[in-house]
């Protein structure tokens, strides 16, 4: 959520800048705003909407040095020119961007309006300006410290200061913050998809750390103001990776993209031992023999997250004959959690960085519990607090609506789930067909995505229904959930997703000729109850859609239309039953002239509460 970006250096801020900007648009926003020094004073334009809204309203030839930007995703009050950022002091000294919410807000308000400092917008952020001016003496590092020092809350934070234009300030509790260090030039971000364009040379800072840049050099402080010192990282992602390229979204282009990004996940076959039947993964920090002493799982994540966190506690349940379960992040952080010695956890998480999965894995850890991480982003919170872990090898995922992560993580859990296995109960010739199965899946998916246009039409078919339901069995539930997301984020059309089984007792009162119906249907333990289910819809006059994986005489009779993906293990089947969900949720967005890579209110990386 939010943005930030700041820059430091001999070159004019603002083309650096907006271009930042742009390539952190896939964050969600609703207004952007930039902030430069320029003749020793603060130079501030803001606006609501696209960033392309803010470009248009710069004076022409605009320059100036060091500077600041921001795209706003609203918390406090409401969207409009006022709340976007950078946010200024009321003395005019310094400007601030924010990422997160202040929760004491209103009670330092109270006491700076008292100091006589005066507030032009409604948000928590404007706040923060006026308090580092309030304990502004002309020297920033003290402002900042001793301010942040009041704060309670979540922050990611960059100054300006008027009175030291050759200063840039970065601060962070709880919302990432990245320095980019290049040639006589730093560089201040949120994301470091920001910044590649200018340096591959990064570090990260942690809570309650605060960095001090000029164009050379940097200092970074701790809260006892003990100097830290940093490990510059090689950034390897290329500006390919995060560009659409032929594609006309970036959401097209990563749904394209899984079938590589699947390879990738399980290491182009250098995670997989064919001849044992099992597959190797580096990062765990666990010695093989410590699993025999494992007696319980847990997958913790949120939104797409948690429905792959779903099927991997499936896989680990059926596989390695764990007990696992499922848990949404932002209810366990906040649960009397009972955390026994036996017990592994997993926290699922594209970006490394979501707010509640990082504070359900901490208060984990503080509990004595082990937590490994699903991840995407390398150098990440989640990446780097775990106890290990392992890395889903996705790509950049730029769409807020997240394809190609999901499967990925999907992939990673069944490399787990079969490593585990084969220690424990699963035979080397079963392991070996897992392997099998899982090396025809990219094959099996780009024989999917070459009939899209299948997909495209039954979309265009379906966009005028204003609700859809979603039903599914065994592991392909958390597929109909998955699905039924994916269509509400971006289409706005009202989805919902049901245990098939579940559906009968009560939301079957749903079911009307206006509402379609979408099945998963695979060849398994439970396909003959999925017809069953089928039948209850059908008898009550429901439109069916369904996703199959064997040609059946019966799913032809009861289906309105059907569409038929490759056969595969039930088990590995949700890597290929998610394709034209997908697929189904991008078409119909696009047909009703949705905004399907920024959709409205969402945000691709939660980091607040």
């Amino acid at each position: 959520m939010c943005g930030i970006i700041g820059y430091i250096g001999d070159r004019n801020a603002v083309p650096i800048l907006i271009e930042g900007l742009k390539r952190l648009e896939y964050r969600g926003y609703d207004s952007a705003g930039i902030g430069l020094i320029r003749r020793k004073r603060l130079d501030v334009h803001k606006k609501e909407g696209k960033i392309a809204s803010l470009e248009s309203a710069l004076p022409e030839k605009l320059s100036g040095k060091p500077g600041i930007a921001h795209t706003r995703w609203a918390t406090h009050g409401g969207v409009n020119d006022t709340n976007a950022h950078p946010q200024v002091s009321s003395d005019g000294k310094v400007a601030v961007v924010h990422n997160g919410i202040i929760d004491n807000y209103c009670k330092l308000k109270k006491k700076l309006l008292k100091e006589g400092f005066g507030f032009q917008s409604e948000t928590d952020t404007e706040v923060i300006s006026n308090l580092v001016a309030s304990n502004y003496n002309g020297d920033p590092e003290e402002a900042v410290q001793k301010s942040i020092s009041q704060l309670e809350g979540t922050y990611g934070l960059v100054f300006l200061f008027t009175d030291h234009p050759d200063l840039l300030v970065g601060a962070r509790n709880g919302s990432p913050l990245i320095v980019g260090v290049g040639d006589k030039e730093m560089l201040l971000a949120s994301d470091v998809n920001a910044i590649v364009a200018h340096t591959r040379q990064i570090f990260h800072i942690e809570d309650r750390e605060t960095v001090f840049l000029d164009k050379r050099s940097y200092k970074t402080i701790n809260t006892k103001n003990s100097v830290v010192a940093k490990e510059i990282e090689q950034v390897d992602l290329e500006l390919a990776e995060i560009e659409k390229g032929d594609f006309p979204h970036f959401m097209l282009k990563e749904i394209f993209e899984q079938p590589d990004a699947v390879v990738r996940s399980f290491g182009g076959g250098g995670r997989l031992l064919p001849d044992f039947g099992t597959a190797k993964l580096g990062g765990l920090n666990i010695e093989k023999q410590e699993f025999f002493d494992i007696n319980r799982i847990v997958t913790i994540g949120m939104g797409t997250a948690y429905y792959a966190a779903m099927i991997g506690a499936h896989l680990l349940e059926n596989m390695a004959r764990l007990p696992a379960t499922a848990e949404q992040a932002a209810e366990l952080r906040y649960r009397n959690v009972i955390v026994h010695k036996d017990a592994l956890f997993f926290a699922v998480s594209q970006s490394g960085e979501t707010l509640d999965t990082l504070a359900a894995m901490r208060e984990i850890q503080n509990r004595g519990g082990r937590v490994l991480g699903i991840c995407n982003a390398a150098g990440s919170t989640i990446a780097r607090e775990s106890d290990g872990g392992v890395f889903i090898h996705a790509g950049p995922e730029i769409s807020v609506a997240s394809t190609k992560a999901f499967t990925s993580q999907i992939t990673v859990f069944l490399l787990l789930a079969l490593m585990i296995g084969r220690m424990k109960n699963i035979p080397v010739s079963l392991g070996k067909n897992y392997i099998d199965e899982l090396w025809a899946i990219p094959d099996k998916i780009h024989r999917i995505l070459d009939r899209c246009e299948e997909i495209r039409q039954l979309a265009d078919k379906y966009r005028s229904s204003n609700h859809f339901l979603f039903m599914a069995r065994g592991i392909n539930y958390p597929v109909a959930l998955e699905g039924a997301l994916k269509l509400k984020e971006i289409s706005y059309i009202h989805a919902e997703g049901f245990s098939a089984g579940d559906f009968k007792h009560g939301p079957i009162a749903l079911v009307s000729e206006e509402t379609p119906a979408l099945f998963i249907a695979v060849k398994g333990e439970t396909f003959e109850k999925v017809l069953g289910n089928m039948e209850e819809i059908k008898a009550r006059k429901g439109r069916i859609i369904t996703i199959a994986n064997v040609d059946d005489e019966r799913l032809r009779e009861l289906s309105d239309d059907l569409f038929l993906v490759p056969e595969t293990d039930e088990l590995l089947s949700p890597l290929l039953t998610v394709i034209p969900l997908q697929l189904f949720a991008y078409y119909t967005a696009v047909a009703l002239k949705k905004d399907v890579d920024q959709p409205r209110n969402l945000a691709k990386t939660v980091t607040v509460e």
